[in-house]
């Protein structure tokens, strides 16, 4: 019986400090660290930060691999642990067995019809906030990363919780901001005091985590003691029930699902449509066609139909260009449970994988002149339609792809079509903005433009 034997070299070792290897580097310039292993690199190249040994691979195919082809064969990397702490083990956090039986029940929520529904909540949100933005004084700049994290927490709340919080809000929003600050920070920093110990970041976490399960725990016994069924995501939820055993969400769950998809649909968001108003208040050309199509397609109607939207394609367009350049998720790692043998490469069993859509959004051999903003790289069958699918993904990719993408798309659409059709943007001069990679990709400093 022949046995086959798969013929392996060693990954590139980049150099780094002795002990600190490169960690030091991804700590002062992760990004400037990212570009230089591109440039330097080919395929895959071994990393060592934090004391792990971490491959960072750097094709297309490659990531297919890892995310899809041999998902199974990875895991939630140590990373995920801080994130596991504030949001609890929901889909963005969870494994195994008990993540794909989350995933099944929380999927069909996420299906368009579903979606559809909640369309005219997003377009009626939009609408409001763009009247109270009319009454701001034209003279005064507007700080839009801040105004996107406003509107968007009001859509993901009435969205995910309908009325019923309507005037509860605020301390809902301050407690998950204060947990995702805190999670950034840990993320961060090299040194982690144990979650027990009563350090004041500790005291402060636990204070904000107490705050959001006590208002969404109560929401839930709210729910579950009345009769009537709601469409919001959380009445979606709380129907679901497992194909296989009949099982529905426990409380526990109910509350990780719904904390995950506030902070993921809240930020990534809005982080998201700040970029976006960044780059077409440096594009001028692009701000103009936008602002065309919008009144074009949206006509005067305070509130447009629902299926109007369908029509705005070049609005998409700018959407996933933004994207490219400024991915949320602009890295994910997965932790191997096995050997894993990409090409003639090898990744051991317990070493991550490291997949970087900032990093594969910006590949010169896929994207000509990457950092160039270009919405038309994604006009129908335009150059996009040619690329490797896994050379796009920002929503990830595989069994995990975002369960919010479709949503996330809709609103930004939404959003950007009825801010541009409304106002004449610039920006205010002066301003340095540059990508600060923390658990999402943020700009360093809010971003001001003046509406006229």
């Amino acid at each position: 019986m022949e046995t086959t034997v798969i013929s392996t070299q060693p990954v590139p070792l980049h150099p780094g400090l002795p002990f600190l290897g490169n960690t030091l580097a991804f700590l002062r310039n992760p990004l400037g660290t990212l570009h230089t292993l591109q440039q330097n690199h080919a395929r895959m190249v071994h990393l060592r930060i934090g004391g792990r040994n971490q491959y960072l691979v750097l094709k297309p195919e490659d990531a297919k691999h890892v995310l899809q082809e041999n998902n199974r064969n990875y895991g939630r990397s140590p990373a995920f642990e801080v994130l596991k702490i504030f949001l609890g083990n929901g889909l963005l956090t969870s494994d195994g067995d008990f993540w794909r039986r989350q995933r099944r029940l929380a999927q069909p929520a996420f299906h368009r019809q579903k979606l559809a529904a909640l369309t005219q909540t997003m377009i009626a949100e939009s609408a409001d906030w763009i009247d109270e933005l009319k009454g701001h004084n034209p003279k005064e700049p507007v700080n839009v990363s801040q105004a996107f994290m406003d509107v968007t927490m009001r859509i993901v709340c009435k969205t995910l919780f309908g009325s019923d919080t309507t005037g509860k809000l605020d301390g809902l929003s301050t407690a998950l901001d204060t947990l995702n600050y805190l999670a950034n920070k840990r993320m961060l920093s090299p040194l982690k005091f144990p979650y027990a110990w009563p350090t004041p970041n500790n005291l402060r976490s636990k204070r904000a985590r107490m705050q959001v399960d006590t208002f969404i725990y109560g929401l839930i016994e709210q729910r579950r003691k009345a009769s009537e069924e709601r469409d919001d995501l959380l009445g979606m939820l709380l129907s679901a029930e497992d194909e296989e055993t009949g099982e529905g969400m426990s409380d526990q769950q109910l509350r990780d699902e719904c904390v995950t998809i506030f902070s993921a649909g809240h930020e990534t968001t809005a982080v998201s449509m700040a970029w976006t108003i960044h780059l077409l208040t440096n594009h001028p050309d692009v701000l103009a066609r936008l602002k065309a199509e919008s009144h074009s397609v949206l006509g005067d109607a305070r509130t447009p139909a629902p299926e109007v939207f369908r029509g705005l394609t070049y609005t998409l367009q700018v959407v996933q260009e933004s994207l490219r350049l400024y991915p949320p998720a602009w890295i994910m790692s997965r932790k191997a449970f096995n050997d894993d043998h990409i090409g003639f490469y090898t990744i051991p069993a317990g070493d991550t994988a490291l997949v970087c859509p900032y990093l594969l959004h910006r590949d010169p051999a896929n994207w000509p002149d990457p950092g160039r903003f270009d919405p038309d790289r994604f006009a129908p069958g335009g150059p996009k339609d040619s690329l490797h699918p896994y050379a796009y993904l920002p929503f990830g990719g595989g069994p995990r792809l975002c369960i919010g993408n479709q949503f996330a798309l809709m609103e930004m659409q939404i959003l950007l079509a009825l801010f541009v059709r409304q106002f004449d943007l610039k920006a205010v001069p002066h301003q340095r903005i540059f990508p600060k990679p923390l658990i999402t990709l943020r700009p360093n400093q809010s971003i001001w433009v003046t509406l006229n």
